[in-house]
């Protein structure tokens, strides 16, 4: 790890350590207020009192929490040798950045920089340069297709190498398979999933015109594949890259949504609801704040499938269920598909409820009652028997996907 990184993790352990002398604080305060609250004036210069004495104290139960940890950090970060490799770099480094990005990415974007991802091309576990210089050195096999792959909440670009307990020899991956059969160049995309999903998919849009513009092919199509949140992200770049006049925009011929939440996830709604009690009494507001308010700002927007900023912008972001998401309209001359799950054979019933565990299959086909996400019929897949993380790397969702792109591709040769 680099110095940076070390100093970080050291403040953010540190915090972590001290944190329940705050709630303690608080909760005790609130308790105060409420106590001698009853007994009116009279009791308004002892509450004075207890109220300074009681602070004092928890600051510094707080500061003695967070001392010895804060100068452990500081120490170990200066013995750092100069050229460490970034934690980003291994593959348990990069996983357990994924995780702390997608819970706290926000706050670690604004307060501690040096732990927070920003939205780069990846291959073989390396940054690349979206240059041309940059692109020719990484891709000495470019093709005219690129196949984009965008991983969800809390995941990084190694997660689509993911296969499951028992299969065996490692399955090759969605981007191999498409390569070698498809000619598809597969280009890995690695991003702070804490933020919001508007963020990210502007930024992926810019990251796609850099890459669109220096590619060492000239590219005929491109395809864009979203796991969970990565649908989302991939909906909004379009949506920006459109907006925006990106060249690349004219490119794209499929989008992939693999489990995507795109009318919302029942987890996030759960923690809006729970932090939403919490918050009712003084009392319990500390334990609202600490155990659920602060999950991160792309949490949040999967409460309903926010892709764009409007839908969040100007509002309180622990408001109480409602539901502001504006429909984005997909890009004319490109085919959108989903592929939703459940546990059970069926999606009908306590299958479409339970879903795939994270994603009920109403909101991964982006059909619900007040809501609709216009994938044509025909452009819709249902796998039973299938959880979430599944849809990462399996053999039914490979077949599907490359069954639509050689539909597609044939299509468009009868056009052009």
């Amino acid at each position: 790890m680099r110095e940076g990184e070390i100093r970080s993790l050291a403040e953010i352990a540190a915090g972590s350590i001290a944190q329940p002398a705050a709630v303690g604080r608080e909760v005790h305060a609130a308790v105060g207020d409420r106590v001698f609250g009853i007994l009116g004036p009279l009791g308004a210069p002892v509450h004075l009192v207890h109220e300074r004495i009681t602070s004092g104290s928890y600051r510094l139960i707080g500061a003695a929490l967070r001392a010895p940890v804060a100068v452990g950090g500081r120490t170990l970060a200066r013995a750092t040798a100069p050229g460490a490799p970034a934690l980003g770099d291994s593959t348990a480094g990069g996983v357990a950045l994924g995780v702390m990005n997608g819970i706290v990415g926000d706050r670690l974007a604004r307060d501690h920089p040096d732990l927070a991802l920003e939205l780069t091309v990846r291959r073989r576990g390396r940054e690349v340069s979206t240059d041309g210089a940059g692109l020719d050195r990484a891709f000495p096999d470019a093709t005219p297709r690129l196949a984009v792959f965008v991983h969800g909440l809390c995941e990084t670009d190694e997660a689509w190498r993911l296969s499951p307990p028992g299969a065996g020899r490692r399955r090759p991956t969605y981007g191999a398979r498409l390569r070698d059969e498809l000619g598809y160049t597969p280009v890995y995309v690695r991003y702070n999933t804490g933020l919001h999903v508007s963020d990210n998919g502007r930024r992926l849009a810019a990251v796609l015109d850099q890459v669109s513009a220096g590619w060492p092919a000239e590219v005929e199509q491109i395809a864009l594949i979203g796991h969970s949140m990565g649908g989302l992200v991939a909906r909004s770049a379009c949506h920006y890259g459109e907006r925006e006049g990106h060249r690349w925009v004219e490119r794209v011929r499929h989008v992939f949504c693999l489990g995507s939440p795109h009318l919302g996830a029942p987890l996030e709604r759960a923690a809006n609801l729970a932090g939403w009690a919490l918050n009712r009494l003084p009392e319990t507001r500390p334990f609202g704040d600490l155990f659920f308010n602060r999950r991160s700002a792309g949490i949040k927007d999967l409460r309903f499938g926010s892709c764009v900023e409007e839908d969040w912008s100007d509002c309180d972001p622990d408001e109480f269920l409602r539901d502001r998401c504006r429909e984005v309209p997909f890009l004319p001359f490109t085919a959108y598909y989903f592929v939703g799950a459940t546990l059970t054979a069926r999606k009908e019933g306590i299958g479409g409820l339970i879903g795939d565990l994270l994603v009920h299959y109403p909101s991964a086909s982006g059909n619900g009652r007040r809501r609709r996400i216009p994938f044509e019929v025909e452009n819709g897949c249902h796998l039973g028997g299938v959880n979430h993380l599944e849809l990462l790397n399996h053999p039914a969702v490979y077949d599907q996907i490359r069954s639509w792109l050689e539909r597609g591709s044939r299509a468009y040769a009868s056009r052009a």
